[in-house]
């Protein structure tokens, strides 16, 4: 059972048991056991109104479908810092992170999967423009959204929505 690259021991390189049951695998050379687990994603949620801050993904096989401006955690970085840094690169906007908005399992793609966590978010400079991942970036009415790239996102949208923002 191939785990999308993760067939050999990242200690001395030997090749991993087969698991019997789960994704975790041991090395029969050395005793590591090999986990497989989500990364965390962060995204930060600008509402003005009752619209959303949406951008417009152009790589991969999301591009050309909206999201809420998100990406992940690096290694050794705070969550907070993450989500900053990412909605500064993805919109030039610089934000104060706020409050925990939503946090959720994402399971769409299951080779790569993460825990999302959103953050409500509040613009103190910047200017509004796509960058990284996104070609376009603009507010949408929480109830019309554009079609999204992501099934949470549709979900931390339409609670949004329900609760006025």
């Amino acid at each position: 059972m191939s785990l999308g690259g993760h067939d050999y021991c990242g200690r001395c390189g030997g090749r991993l048991d087969v698991p019997t049951t789960g994704v975790h695998r041991r090395c029969p050379g050395c005793g590591q056991t090999s986990y497989r687990n989500p990364t965390v994603g962060v995204a930060v949620v600008l509402v003005e109104g009752d619209s959303i801050l949406l951008g417009r993904r152009v790589g991969g096989p999301r591009a050309g479908l909206w999201c809420i401006p998100c990406g992940h955690v690096d290694w050794d970085e705070d969550i907070r810092e993450a989500a900053r840094r990412e909605l500064e690169e993805e919109t030039g906007l610089a934000v104060e992170i706020g409050e925990v908005c939503a946090v959720h399992s994402n399971f769409h793609d299951r080779a790569h999967q993460t825990v999302g966590v959103w953050f409500h978010g509040r613009v103190v400079g910047g200017a509004l423009e796509a960058g990284d991942d996104l070609d376009r970036v603009r507010y949408f009415p929480l109830r019309a959204p554009p079609p999204l790239a992501f099934p949470t996102d549709a979900t931390v949208i339409a609670d949004l929505a329900r609760r006025g923002g």
